[in-house]
């Protein structure tokens, strides 16, 4: 089984971090950028359309956390791109949402707590099977001194991670009635600003609802405290605790809001709704989810239900743009300040096939 490419920067101002993780992978960056304008001209938005949109996005992060804004440029310098360019795959989650984009991933997280031990906790990442080479695991100190570990895509700041002040998040796609093309902040740099400054709940709670967006996601933070998911959207921020599906310390996630207010504009589900299915699933398999093993945990997890699968294997008769596909298996580790990450499909784990980052 092959691992993710991992990098540890040397740098930790950020538009130096930025240079040096441009000039390092620069190819994959571009590629990655390209392989999204491919994906968004199949939505309909030419290079012109998502440069307008990118710009949007980089304009509202220099004014939320002018230090990713920074970063993003030093990352288009570094590899020979313009700031908007490396700005639209920080922005994906919004360009897709302005451009009313059907048919996202289905990832799904599962979080246990135990009392006296790290939360045990899993998920799958489901992309596009055309991005399959964007992920990287990449490894950084800011310039505040928070170390952080994070799988993300080439160019993008964050994604999945875990911090050295003992905080983590999942992360996972949903769609709200509320999106809109005024581009606002990435959510991915929200959860790029929680691993880089948050280290309690509370704290990531106060960073995602100061954001102004235009897209949907949830972002699990899981601490040796607990578990918090922030169902982030234009609308507001929900805040869904452990136990809100009737299971005491178990927070479990798939693609729809759980917050029953914002959960009315419920707009990924309606068109999916296999993702109801998948919740279901989790929670019958919860007693598998709080396995010390992490390769049980896996197992517990895995499904190839057609309604409903949460190993995801992409349809060949698809077009490209609608298929996708379980690209990595992802469980943090928030005492160590570590991941364990799998690539490829949920039913493909094995104790062999783990990646401690």
């Amino acid at each position: 089984m092959t691992r993710f490419p991992a990098f540890t920067s040397s740098r930790p101002d950020p538009g130096g971090r930025g240079r040096e993780f441009g000039t390092h992978w620069g190819a994959a960056v571009r590629a990655n950028h390209d392989g999204y304008l491919r994906l968004f001209e199949a939505c309909g938005a030419g290079p012109g359309k998502v440069r307008e949109l990118a710009e949007r996005a980089l304009a509202a992060t220099a004014a939320w956390a002018p230090a990713l804004a920074e970063e993003i440029g030093g990352i288009a310098a570094g590899c020979g791109l313009e700031p908007w360019q490396v700005a639209a795959v920080n922005a994906r989650t919004e360009i897709l949402a302005a451009l009313r984009a059907g048919g996202e991933g289905e990832c799904s997280t599962a979080v246990v707590l135990g009392a006296g031990r790290s939360p045990r906790t899993v998920q799958t990442w489901d992309w596009h099977d055309h991005l399959r080479d964007a992920p990287l695991l990449w490894a950084f100190e800011t310039d505040g001194g928070r170390r952080v570990r994070t799988f993300t895509e080439a160019g993008v700041l964050a994604k999945i991670g875990v911090n050295g002040a003992g905080l983590g998040v999942h992360f996972n796609i949903l769609r709200h009635r509320s999106d809109h093309a005024d581009v606002g902040v990435p959510v991915h740099l929200v959860a790029r600003r929680i691993l880089g400054e948050a280290a309690t709940l509370e704290e990531a709670t106060r960073i995602a609802r100061s954001a102004r967006t235009s897209a949907s996601t949830v972002v699990t933070v899981v601490t040796l405290e607990g578990v918090r998911a922030l169902e982030i959207c234009p609308a507001g921020v929900g805040v869904v605790e452990a136990g809100a599906n009737g299971i005491g310390g178990v927070l479990l996630h798939t693609n729809h809001f759980l917050d029953p207010g914002l959960a009315r504009g419920e707009d990924l589900g309606t068109e999916r709704p296999g993702t109801y299915a998948r919740l279901r699933h989790l929670e019958e398999r919860a007693d598998g989810l709080a396995d010390p093993d992490l390769t049980a945990r896996a197992g517990a997890m895995t499904c190839h239900a057609p309604v409903a699968p949460v190993c995801a294997h992409p349809d060949p008769e698809l077009p490209f743009d609608q298929r996708w596909e379980t690209l990595a298996v992802i469980s943090l580790d928030v005492a160590a300040g570590a991941m364990r990450v799998h690539r490829g499909r949920l039913c493909q784990v094995a104790g062999t096939t783990w990646q401690t980052f």
